[in-house]
């Protein structure tokens, strides 16, 4: 998705005529209810860091992971250790890969609990607003479709917060 942004709304019927309006003037939209009569907060990425430290560990994994292995083989034979000598010249470098392999899986943890999630304030707004009882339409636009802004702003929502801009 190129862009998603959190129109909040007072009232349940201000968001369905908003969904109504938006699926009108620009078909391409995603659009998603969120609290009530809608999804769970919790079930929503862009709502829920541990969901996007999630992500981002599963990403990082991606990559560490094989090059942990790599890195761990490689240094087996680069260093001539004999630390793993029961396991035969195979078996040796195959255990350090596996090692190292553990190594790129506990850094890509370590590196996505480091990085604070973008837009902490953002989302902290919306969830506060959700606390509140206020209604919350997530408009998600992938690349190339432009959200119709005059059409959210004519629903006189209390507030647009722009919670993602890839």
């Amino acid at each position: 998705m190129g862009l998603c942004v959190a129109v909040v709304l007072e009232e349940q019927s201000q968001r369905r005529d908003l969904e109504v309006a938006l699926g009108e003037r620009a078909p391409g939209l995603q659009l998603r209810r969120v609290g009530t009569g809608g999804l769970d907060p919790l079930t929503v990425v862009e709502l829920n860091p541990a969901l996007q430290r999630q992500a981002r560990q599963k990403g990082m994994a991606t990559w560490l992971l094989p090059f942990g292995f790599g890195a761990g083989l490689v240094f087996t034979f680069i260093t001539n250790l004999d630390t793993f000598a029961f396991a035969g010249p195979i078996g040796q470098p195959l255990i350090g890969g596996l090692l190292g392999l553990g190594s790129g899986w506990m850094g890509s943890y370590a590196a996505a609990a480091s990085v604070t999630p973008e837009g902490g304030d953002q989302v902290r707004t919306v969830r506060n607003r959700l606390d509140e009882g206020k209604f919350i339409l997530l408009v998600d636009a992938p690349l190339g479709v432009s959200i119709p802004w005059a059409t959210i702003q004519a629903s006189r929502p209390s507030s647009v917060v722009r919670l993602k801009d890839d």
